[in-house]
């Protein structure tokens, strides 16, 4: 007999973009099951060489499901959460959570964030409001992190304090009243793009505090040159919204059925 706890979540996917994490998806994967029950994990992969999505193909947890979908080539954390986005809203999902594939955010935090959604649109798991926290990090990494995030919200106009997290919850009614064609973000700015997007959108966003915990397997994506682009790409989306203009519409991907692995 299903239980009523196993159906708490069918209608949430977490979006997981990969790129080399056999090391942590299982435990990822594993973590979200225990704390959102019936939902869908959604692992989106760039051709690890590394076999991430073979690993996450071949997993069988009860009360889940395990959605992986194949990219040919790596092409950048935006472009993954778009097609992400898409195969979710297209699967039915009411509410799309985005998350880190390396273990860095904490999966029990995700009912509370998910909560959040009863009086918002978007909540967003913050290390830069009061009772959160960053474990792991050196201090340089911590200054750069802290300064990008100052340096996002004046050159965008945005409140929330965490422009950077990559560990968010949102109403699908709320995502898709984001023209996502009009993302240009490829890499990390994506984030914060996304951010504005739904500032400008005068959606309902709120914060809540999490403890980051760097990565204990694998490596980071994040570079300096990722960095200084992102910094230059923030810009321009403000240059472009002052202006009234925008990149050119690009075109949505077509998604595929849920629970198929292309």
């Amino acid at each position: 007999m299903t239980s009523e706890r196993s159906l708490s979540y069918r209608d949430h996917w977490v979006v997981i973009p990969t790129f080399n994490e056999a090391e942590n998806v299982r435990t990822v994967v594993s973590a979200i099951g225990q704390a959102l029950p019936g939902c869908t994990v959604l692992i989106v992969d760039d051709a690890s060489p590394d076999g991430t999505a073979d690993i996450a193909a071949q997993m069988v947890l009860e009360g889940i499901t395990i959605v992986v979908h194949r990219r040919p080539a790596k092409k950048g954390l935006g472009a993954a959460y778009l097609d992400g986005f898409d195969v979710a809203i297209r699967g039915g999902a009411r509410v799309v959570i985005q998350m880190d594939a390396d273990g860095s955010h904490d999966a029990t935090v995700l009912p509370r964030l998910i909560g959040l959604l009863d009086g918002a649109e978007l909540a967003v798991g913050s290390r830069y409001v009061q009772g959160g926290h960053v474990i792991g990090w050196p201090p340089h990494r911590r200054l750069l992190s802290f300064a990008a995030n100052v340096y996002a919200r004046r050159v965008l106009g945005v409140r929330t304090r965490d422009v950077t997290s990559g560990f968010r919850a949102w109403r699908t009614s709320a995502l898709t009243g984001i023209d996502l064609r009009r993302v240009s973000g490829t890499g990390y700015a994506f984030l914060t793009e996304m951010l504005f997007l739904a500032s400008r959108a005068n959606l309902l966003i709120t914060e809540t505090p999490i403890t980051f915990r760097d990565r204990q397997f694998g490596t980071s994506k994040m570079s300096n040159r990722e960095v200084t682009a992102g910094a230059l790409f923030l810009l321009r989306v403000r240059f472009h919204s002052a202006i009234g203009t925008g990149p050119n519409l690009r075109p949505i991907p077509q998604a595929f059925a849920p629970n198929q692995a292309p």
